[in-house]
């Protein structure tokens, strides 16, 4: 059956087609998907079928009385059956009840009818099918049914026990896998936070399981899970962002295909009402997850490895800001780009730094000062030890960075000139010959000598920071020992993180140098202005 989705403020109420099997529902806390999941179980009045967990394993006195709903039929079948319990008090025990009196009266019935017809056989029951999805997701564990109960153990385990003594999760999967064949015909099953009390690994088994039960019915799952959202196979997601009390309406998106991001990063992002800004490097150990979410704090920081997939995320979900209205940036080393592949970038919304990569940002000349500062040390004079030794340095590494650079000129002036068109093999030799005269390797490299040995004859510290790609810059300084910080480049970048979370006077100073470096003119990280007038 089509599905009419709530109004939006402009009054249009966008379709969802029959042929869509599920359907999940997610938003930010308070963005009104409750509600937005309440007024279609509203509108779907007579199809609608609901299962939650949190509330069905748990004693209460609301009954949920929907038309066909897992309380309305037991209150039915204590009217029309003597073999059902009156005294369960949550909807799991109900569900059990019901169960088991379809049990019962099914073997009723094979007994009256085997005692006239030798050849009648024993019907299944939901029972039945509950048991053997049960077994396939706890292959070690084993359903019994005895003196009219309903028995589990072990493998390891011997010993009974009744349904009230399983744990939370194995109560969860034993009502979803129940709790879904009472359901109508073509029914729309609404379930509240599918992956309450199960276990990642079992998650997805679970809900394929259900799934399989009835493919005949619709699944909307209203979910805060964005792991759940995106591991289920060929699902539409309703972005709900906002509601509007006053007019009972919603500000939602039906989301169109995902474009290139994957599911994963997809979901991360409108899970939050922040803009997004991608970044290198993984969430737990990179330099950069721990110091960008404490510079550009109005942004979802998300990161992604490598700097070709911060810059195909960006892209991409860039050109889908049509639905989405979220500002999304990328942020990759600068390594040994030059000033066109920079601007370019750039004007791509992926900000490049004003230094060669993470590690030197950490060596900017401001957030020496104020580590240093900040454990007794003289500012002016900490930061001078540090530019010598980086100076020193950099003067014995400038023939090495100079042919690294060339290398990486040489190869971009390759791509691009590969790119041509040629008529046939001939003409390709005859341009690859050329190329090697063309694009004078020692040329360059010659230049980047003179050029760093220019930034190092002339103190110009920046400059060399731009340049220089040497990721154990920040222990053969001896900054941290310099700036008094023991304990080397690790405790030096947690002094630095410190005074980020800190959130003072030394924190913005910080703050500012590296928002600077990116050639960002405003101080508010939400503008990502460019300042034009800036060294590329």
């Amino acid at each position: 059956m089509d599905i009419l989705l709530p109004p939006k403020a402009n009054g249009e109420q966008e379709k969802i087609a029959n042929r869509v099997h599920q359907l999940i529902i997610i938003g930010a806390n308070g963005s009104g998907k409750t509600r937005f999941t309440e007024r279609l179980i509203n509108d779907l009045s007579g199809k609608s079928f609901r299962i939650s967990a949190l509330k069905a394993l748990y004693d209460s006195k609301e009954h949920n009385m929907l038309p066909g709903s897992i309380d309305s039929l037991c209150s039915d079948a204590l009217v029309a059956s003597s073999f059902i319990r009156n005294d369960a008090s949550s909807e799991f025990e109900r569900l059990m009840a019901l169960l088991l009196n379809e049990e019962v009266l099914n073997l009723i019935s094979y007994k009256v009818q085997a005692a006239t017809d030798k050849d009648v056989k024993l019907g299944g029951t939901r029972l039945d099918k509950v048991i053997s999805k049960w077994q396939e997701i706890f292959p070690e564990n084993r359903v019994l049914f005895e003196g009219g109960r309903l028995l589990f153990s072990r493998n390891i385990d011997p010993s009974t026990y009744s349904s009230m003594k399983l744990s939370a999760g194995e109560k969860a999967v034993l009502y979803y896998l129940g709790a879904v064949l009472f359901a109508m015909e073509n029914a729309v099953i609404f379930v509240d936070n599918p992956g309450i009390f199960l276990h990642p690994s079992i998650m997805n088994m679970v809900w394929n399981s259900v799934e399989e039960l009835r493919p005949d019915c619709t699944f909307i799952y209203t979910t805060h899970d964005l792991d759940f959202a995106s591991s289920r196979a060929n699902n539409s997601v309703i972005w709900v962002r906002g509601y509007d009390a006053q007019t009972v309406t919603w500000d939602y998106a039906v989301l169109p295909p995902h474009s290139g991001l994957s599911d994963e990063i997809y979901m991360t992002i409108i899970g939050s009402r922040k803009p997004v800004l991608f970044i290198e490097g993984d969430e737990t150990h990179s330099i950069d997850s721990k110091l960008y979410p404490l510079i550009f704090t109005e942004y979802t920081v998300k990161s992604l490895g490598s700097c070709n997939k911060v810059i195909e995320a960006t892209r991409a979900f860039n050109d889908l800001n049509t639905f989405h209205h979220l500002d999304s940036h990328g942020i990759v080393d600068r390594d040994r780009r030059d000033a066109k592949e920079v601007k370019y970038l750039r004007d791509k919304k992926i900000f490049v730094p004003d230094v060669a990569e993470i590690e030197n940002i950490l060596m900017l000349e401001e957030v020496i000062r104020t580590v240093a500062r900040r454990h007794g040390k003289n500012e002016n004079q900490a930061f001078e030890k540090v530019k010598s030794a980086i100076l020193a340095q950099f003067k014995q590494d400038i023939r090495q960075q100079a042919l690294l650079h060339t290398r990486h000129r040489v190869k971009r002036t390759v791509e691009y000139r590969i790119d041509g068109k040629f008529s046939n093999i001939n003409s390709l030799e005859d341009h690859m010959v050329d190329l090697v005269n063309e694009i004078n390797p020692r040329g360059i490299y010659e230049a980047f000598c003179r050029e760093f040995h220019g930034y190092a004859n002339s103190g110009a510290y920046q400059s060399v920071l731009r340049v220089y790609n040497q990721k154990s810059m920040i222990n053969t300084s001896n900054v941290a020992s310099i700036c008094g910080v023991s304990g080397g480049k690790d405790e030096y970048i947690r002094s630095i993180i410190k005074i980020l979370k800190g959130n003072g006077q030394d924190a913005v100073r910080i703050r500012r140098a590296i928002i600077r470096c990116f050639g960002i003119t405003d101080t508010a990280p939400a503008s990502m202005s460019i300042n034009k007038n800036e060294k590329n």
